[in-house]
């Protein structure tokens, strides 16, 4: 009997049937990145799509300014025609008040707002310093209480500034305690340039965790530097169990040039799933929707997966392999 088949073991690598959530954000987080329009109906397909393979929670689109992006200004139609599972969450992220009011009226599920743990961050992506950002983001978590609807806040940089360097964990917790004060129940804890490690990675899930048992945090990483799959891990060790993840590894970050996307969804649930957790992913139909990918955005993708297949997808043996065996087997003959 091989260590493998010896029975169930504490820890990280034997997930015993333990729940982890994917979260799929890569057709927002993912396709505002690209140069190419995709078209509604092909957005709506991909949804659907993904949908169906089971995701937790899919961030559909941005309800933003068509002129910031493009690539979304049909935010308003992908929410309302996408065909909604039963037991999945339709996230948006909205900016301001305008934006979640366009949502809302979408029938969106959630609003996910977005600010940084770093000043600097924030002002170069936002245009606005924390405090600002703050203000207004309070304005439309009073707007999506008022409606029923739930929130989410995803804070960036909450593992590292490409300009700041490191970034104080009292300085992210800081920001967490005044969301969780207006309410805030959804939590993510994003990794934006891909400057997480594993060791800060689980400590500060844990601290986390042991500080609001009451909120849902999420873990968001990058590939940035190879380290993706490992700081999912270390956060699971950490009690983690929620994950944002991105179809074919899309998406990138403008402070990260060169950088890869935001983790595999298909690549973290083919290595969860080969470990024993239960994501609730049908594999091989999200391996199919990353395989559309490419045709739908002009280039190839980063996913592994996609281009070697599942550990167990077997390929054809050499041609010419029956001689092979047979020349093998006359020389083993006395």
């Amino acid at each position: 009997m091989t260590p493998i088949e010896s029975g169930p073991r504490p820890g990280v690598w034997h997930g015993n049937g333990r729940r982890i959530h994917l979260q799929e954000v890569g057709t927002r987080d993912g396709l505002q990145m690209e140069q190419a329009f995709v078209p509604t109906a092909d957005k709506i397909a991909l949804v659907n799509a993904l949908s169906d393979a089971g995701l937790s929670k899919i961030e559909v689109t941005a309800f933003v300014s068509p002129t910031a992006i493009p690539a979304l200004r049909d935010a308003e139609v992908v929410m309302r025609e996408i065909a909604r599972r039963p037991g999945t969450v339709y996230s948006a992220l909205v900016p301001n008040v305008r934006g979640a009011e366009r949502a809302i009226e979408a029938r969106t599920d959630e609003l996910n707002l977005v600010m940084s743990a770093s000043e600097t961050h924030n002002l170069a992506n936002l245009r606005m310093g924390r405090e600002q950002s703050f203000a207004a983001l309070a304005q439309v978590v009073a707007t999506a209480q008022a409606a029923g609807v739930a929130v989410n806040v995803s804070l960036s940089c909450a593992f590292g500034c490409p300009m700041e360097g490191d970034v104080a964990q009292e300085a992210v917790f800081g920001w967490v305690q005044r969301f969780a004060d207006l309410g805030v129940r959804g939590i993510t804890l994003c990794d934006t340039t891909g400057m997480a490690y594993p060791t800060q990675v689980e400590h500060l899930t844990a601290a986390a965790r042991a500080r609001w048992p009451g909120v849902d945090f999420t873990l968001h990483f990058h590939n940035t530097r190879g380290l993706g799959l490992a700081n999912v891990l270390a956060a699971i060790d950490a009690g983690a169990d929620r994950f944002d993840a991105s179809l074919g590894g899309l998406g990138g970050c403008p402070y990260a040039p060169g950088a890869s996307g935001n983790v595999c969804s298909e690549e973290i649930a083919h290595a969860l799933q080969l470990m024993g957790y239960d994501t609730g992913v049908d594999l091989p139909t999200l391996i199919a929707a990353a395989g559309r990918l490419p045709g739908l955005i002009g280039h190839d993708i980063p996913s592994q997966i996609v281009k070697a297949g599942r550990r167990l997808d077997l390929h054809p043996v050499p041609e010419g392999f029956e001689a092979i065996r047979e020349r093998a087997l006359a020389r083993a003959s006395p």
